[in-house]
């Protein structure tokens, strides 16, 4: 009997061991599934969630707001109201009375020039800037009191016009390369801040008064605008605007793949960064084609992100980083999944590093990386009431 109860124990106990078995992996199973984040209603239609996420590398610090465009408006907002100069989120929340808010574009971060969109910028319609290397842009279209959030990838067409002749802007509001033609208008600031190396042209109304040759840091008329240029387009510029002479700039900012039609020309703000991150509801990381250093997309980061919902509401995230192992930040890939996770249809890499801030009520939420804190940026996204 022994024998025999040996040999039938296995099979006797065998189904319950397996059950045991999955038992333990349904429960590590249900373990290893990320909490939903808890969402807090800070304002109508605005409502805030933080959460930490273990991962190989550490923990990723997730602080999130989720937008009903419906009760509440993003507006893109400019440190200091000028094209240069930096402002911090915070004081831009501030002084703009904004529910919440997060660092926005990319800048340059030196010389003259510190605090230049260095890609595109449009505010209440107005271009500031264009765009660099067709990168990543979101616009926000308004329809009455509500408005939606649109994605994809910038390009722009930009001439100037004087009697018959007509030729190319290289930029606008920033420094000339050796052959650009420039045009800065009363966004960028008092003046141009230019060398003496180039021609200076004014405009006001529409119209040339006043040609300054070998002259820079030129008075911009606030009923005009300056034409700043060196090289080839400087002996353009010397050949065809004289005194007197009745000049246009035109400016569009469209879509860089083929398109029938142009949903740029319906927003009223438009920020640029990139890369694109997910298209359609799926990863679609584009840094190679927007000619970003390769291991941009790879290295662990802090990041800012702006996304869209299927239902219309946006998504603005920011992720801690360079603070092993309680908050290493995050690849772009892995950002892109989890906007995926939070529900996210389309949306674009904003600048981030030592940039990413996200303040809520007043109160800065994350934990910017400068050891002097809080970096001064050059314009954020701000969420305000309806009105």
């Amino acid at each position: 009997m022994i024998g025999v109860t040996d040999m039938r124990m296995p099979t006797r106990f065998w189904p319950f061991s397996l059950a045991v078995s999955l038992i333990a992996l349904a429960a590590a199973a249900t373990l290893a599934q990320p909490a939903a984040p808890v969402w807090t209603t800070v304002a109508p239609g605005v409502e805030h969630a933080h959460f930490r996420r273990e991962a190989a590398e550490g923990s990723w610090n997730i602080n999130v707001l989720r937008v009903d465009m419906t009760q509440a408006r993003l507006d893109v907002i400019r440190a200091r109201d000028t094209a240069i100069g930096l402002e911090t989120v915070t004081s831009i929340a501030a002084r703009t009375g904004a529910i919440a808010a997060i660092n926005g574009g990319y800048f340059r971060t030196s010389g003259d020039f510190l605090g230049d969109s260095t890609g595109t910028l449009q505010i209440d319609r107005v271009v500031w800037s264009e765009p660099d290397r067709a990168r990543a842009s979101v616009g926000i279209v308004r329809q009455g009191r509500s408005s939606r959030l649109i994605f994809g990838h910038v390009v722009w067409q930009a001439s100037i016009e004087a009697g018959r002749t007509k030729r190319s802007v290289e930029g606008l509001n920033r420094a000339r390369g050796p052959n650009d033609l420039v045009v800065f208008t009363p966004e960028f600031g008092p003046s141009t801040i230019t060398d003496d190396s180039g021609i200076e042209v004014v405009v006001r109304s529409g119209r040339v008064v006043d040609v300054l040759d070998n002259t820079g840091s030129t008075t911009i008329p606030r009923d005009g605008f300056i034409v700043s240029a060196r090289g080839e387009a400087r002996e353009w510029v010397r050949r065809s605007l004289r005194k007197g002479t009745r000049v246009r700039v035109r400016t569009t900012l469209q879509p860089a793949d083929p398109s029938r039609s142009n949903p740029w020309a319906a927003a009223e703000d438009i920020l640029g960064a990139g890369p694109r991150l997910v298209t359609a509801g799926r990863v679609d990381v584009t840094d190679v084609r927007e000619k970003m250093i390769s291991t941009f997309a790879s290295d662990l980061h802090p990041r800012t992100a702006i996304a869209s919902l299927a239902d219309g509401r946006a998504l603005l995230l920011v992720a801690d980083g360079r603070r092993s192992p309680e908050r290493v930040g995050l690849a772009l890939d892995d950002l892109a999944k989890l906007l995926i996770e939070l529900g996210a249809v389309d949306g674009i890499n904003l600048d981030g590093g030592g940039s990413t801030a996200m303040v809520v009520k007043g109160t800065l939420v994350n934990y910017p990386t400068d050891p002097t804190g809080e970096r001064p940026v050059s314009d954020a996204i701000v969420v305000r009431g309806p009105g």
